[in-house]
């Protein structure tokens, strides 16, 4: 079973294609085909189920798929590792974001890591927390910044803390005094523009309002927090959003207030457990080194509410 044999059969699964899986591999079909009946004939039994505009995997080749891309992510690794001890740090770091990081470290890391290690293409791909934590368990992307997971959901992964947060009523200005914190209970009786069902932080909004025995009833449901200003300018509802999201600032159109109990929540940062890769790890390397740095030096990550 050779590396090239899996890196084709890992392919030939994503893509649900032999032609799309030969183009991505720059070889001709015939080739990836003679190699995938080998695997097969090989292990035993088949890989994929040839319908007629697709493969998809067997029982089998979903078994197979896991430990394939675990095989090829150490070699991976096994190259970028000495690549890394000669200086020359090359390969691919693919990031996960959610919303609302404009305010946090991130960027002053990923500037910080470009300018340390520019042989390293990093892509950022934007998707729903749940999706995130998702492809990260799949081996899809090599880490991501999600909100907020609820207990258990941080399992087979590793995690670090980038930020402690929590969520705050934005209402119109005039109508409530900013020092005066909102009841859950009166909050429910408004409506209310916040995080769609496709957010981590929705959860916690959910579970807080559950635990009042209150239900939560989204009104105008956007993971977009200027949009939700906007609306609440319009005097349409009022808004529960991240206390962190730099768009809040000092709008004078705005009174921010606290909620009563409190919803906190996290961001955090999240990768597959086991050893990370070389460009992974040099990321959380850099990550402590600027969190150790002394005052004056440069801020280390947000491990707390900055306001």
């Amino acid at each position: 079973m050779e590396l090239r044999t899996l890196e084709y059969f890992v392919a030939v699964a994503e893509e649900r294609s032999f032609t799309k899986a030969a183009a991505r591999c720059h070889v001709v079909q015939p080739a990836i085909s003679q190699q995938i009946q080998a695997l097969e004939k090989e292990l035993g039994e088949p890989l994929f189920e040839r319908l007629p505009r697709q493969v998809v995997l067997t029982s089998g080749g979903a078994a197979l798929l896991p430990h394939a891309r675990a095989c090829l992510a150490a070699a991976a690794s096994a190259v970028l590792e000495f690549a890394d001890r000669s200086g020359l740090l090359s390969g691919t770091f693919v990031l996960g974001t959610v919303g609302g990081l404009e305010g946090t470290t991130v960027p002053r890391l990923l500037g910080e890591y470009h300018r340390r290690y520019p042989r390293v293409a990093v892509s950022l791909t934007g998707a729903s927390s749940p999706l995130l934590l998702t492809k990260v368990r799949d081996g899809r992307i090599d880490a991501a910044v999600v909100a907020g997971p609820p207990e258990g959901a941080l399992d087979a992964v590793a995690s670090r803390v980038l930020l402690e947060d929590q969520i705050v009523a934005v209402l119109p200005a005039g109508g409530r005094p900013a020092n005066r914190p909102m009841p859950l209970e009166e909050a429910a009786r408004n409506p209310l523009v916040s995080y769609g069902p496709d957010s981590g932080v929705h959860a916690y909004i959910r579970e807080a309002f559950s635990a009042e025995g209150l239900r939560l009833d989204i009104a105008y449901a956007t993971n977009d927090v200027a949009l939700q200003l906007a609306l609440v300018a319009e005097r349409i509802g009022i808004a529960l959003t991240s206390q962190a999201s730099p768009v809040l600032g000092r709008d004078p159109r705005f009174v921010v207030v606290p909620l009563e109990p409190a919803i906190r929540l996290r961001k955090t940062f999240v990768w597959r457990g086991g050893r990370p890769s070389a460009p992974l790890r040099a990321f959380l390397d850099l990550w402590t080194e600027l969190s150790d740095r002394p005052p004056g030096e440069g801020a280390g990550p947000r491990t707390a509410m900055d306001g």
